[in-house]
């Protein structure tokens, strides 16, 4: 590992530690004293030990792993020589190549070669370290004014490791032969080997950026979003898969939230009988009052979801919460809509999938009446006139989508009178607060009659989900 002198050992951690938590990871100070603590009892030449006991003090969830360990590599990047000789000399290239010989063709040959030879092995230091050599021997780009370029797609190129399989698997197993147990754990350990030497290239090339960029301009743009600060207008599908898994636990506290009976407090009505009983021994004076138990029910849920093209990440999340609610109400009513509403409901059966519903709403559901344009307030109408019995006093209606009526008539008269009948009603936003009333948007208008909720992505609704 490339080292840090110990003058300025303490602002080199605060500097790591403050980039976690710009990252979107939560460090507070006592998990950063601990951080500090980690370097007086590890072995600060041993990266690998340096990387998990950080990582044990730092770190609340698995899924913060992957933003943690980019950010490591670029702060704690694995080196040769102290970070001052590095910088002098060569701009942070490290040490010299290994491997010398006259043409681009023949070393690229002689490094696919050495490649498949430690692929074999298997050493993760080696491989690190042949990686450094890679990227400065293959990865180079044009020189650019402001400096040195290297990209990670030249050198994976250059030496084609995934087509190396064949050869891996062949020395892997010997004379084991191929089929079995044997040959599955043999092709798993090849997809680790060559993931790991990928992830090592671009290491290396974020390394080098961020010595010719500086290192918060490199993290800004290499570090991914957390899965629950992922823009849900911005969601790409392997986002979407990562919040699914959030989805259930989230359904499961909001029903708990949204069957709260705050009027009747901790406990149920007063039990009169039991307690003029209980009274008898203390003289007639009701010392001990009785109450009968509280019934838990299982509200009734209407959900109306704008599916809009211009909200189709967030609609996509947003009925697969309706998918995980279904399960912890006695009815929800779905209701799509976009300039027009349909219910739904039908295409939520428990066990479908979220995707093959949205796709059947978009095939048979009649959201569309006229353009496909968002019209908030005929929607409002259709639903009121169709549906007007599905909100009621013992209905919670939950409303999403950005508010956004092009220039039509938002409806507000309507959706008042419904959240005057409902139990209780919030619309989710998914477009920032400063955003509100601008444009085309009714937001604000929409917020004099409901409870108006900024909800971007998952952080926002937990804390929503939370404070309800």
């Amino acid at each position: 590992m490339t080292a840090v002198g110990h003058g300025g050992l303490a602002g080199h951690l605060d500097g790591f530690v403050r980039a976690v938590r710009e990252a979107g990871i939560p460090v507070g100070i006592s998990q950063a004293v601990d951080a500090a603590e980690i370097l007086t009892v590890v072995d600060l030449l041993d990266r690998e030990q340096l990387r998990h006991g950080l990582a044990a003090v730092l770190l609340q969830r698995a899924a913060q792993r992957p933003t943690y360990d980019v950010l490591f590599d670029l702060w704690w990047p694995l080196g040769d020589r102290p970070v001052a000789d590095t910088e002098d000399d060569d701009g942070g290239q490290g040490a010299e190549a290994t491997l010398d010989v006259p043409d681009d063709a023949a070393l690229a040959e002689l490094m696919r070669a050495e490649l498949l030879r430690l692929l074999t092995d298997g050493d993760p230091e080696e491989l690190r370290r042949f990686a450094r050599e890679a990227v400065d021997q293959l990865g180079q780009g044009q020189p650019t004014p402001s400096g040195q370029s290297y990209f990670s797609y030249r050198v994976l190129r250059a030496l084609s490791p995934d087509t190396l399989v064949a050869q891996l698997l062949a020395g892997l197993l010997g004379d084991a032969g191929t089929g079995g147990l044997a040959e599955q754990v043999a092709r798993q350990t090849v997809r680790d080997r060559l993931n790991a030497f990928k992830s090592a290239v671009e290491a290396e090339v974020r390394r080098r950026t961020a010595a010719e960029k500086g290192r918060d301009r490199v993290a800004k743009n290499a570090v991914r979003p957390l899965a629950d600060q992922v823009d849900f207008l911005r969601a790409q599908a392997a986002d979407l898969a990562e919040l699914r898994r959030a989805v259930t636990p989230l359904a499961r506290r909001l029903a708990v939230r949204l069957s709260a009976r705050r009027r009747l407090g901790r406990e149920g009505r007063l039990d009169f009988r039991k307690t003029v009983r209980a009274s008898l021994a203390t003289g007639g004076v009701p010392v001990v009052t009785h109450h009968r138990p509280r019934k838990v029910h299982k509200p009734e849920l209407v959900v109306l979801c704008d599916v809009s093209g211009s909200v189709a990440g967030f609609s996509h999340f947003t009925l697969m919460l309706t998918q995980a609610l279904r399960e912890h109400f006695s009815g929800v009513r779905a209701f799509a809509f976009v300039d027009s509403t349909d219910e739904v409901t039908r295409f939520f059966r428990p066990g479908v999938d979220v995707a093959d519903a949205i796709s059947r709403i978009g095939r048979e559901a009649q959201v569309v009446a006229y353009d496909g344009h968002s019209d908030y307030g005929t929607a409002f109408e259709v639903f009121a006139d169709r549906w007007a019995s599905a909100v009621g006093p013992k209905t919670s209606l939950l409303v999403l989508g950005d508010g956004r009526t092009n220039y039509r008539q938002p409806g507000v008269p309507v959706l008042a009178d419904l959240v005057r009948r409902a139990r209780s009603a919030h619309w989710l936003n998914p477009e920032p607060r400063r955003m509100w009333g601008s444009g085309d948007s009714a937001a604000d208008r929409y917020g004099e009659v409901i409870d108006m909720v900024e909800c971007r992505n998952a952080a926002q609704l937990t804390d929503f989900v939370t404070t309800l």
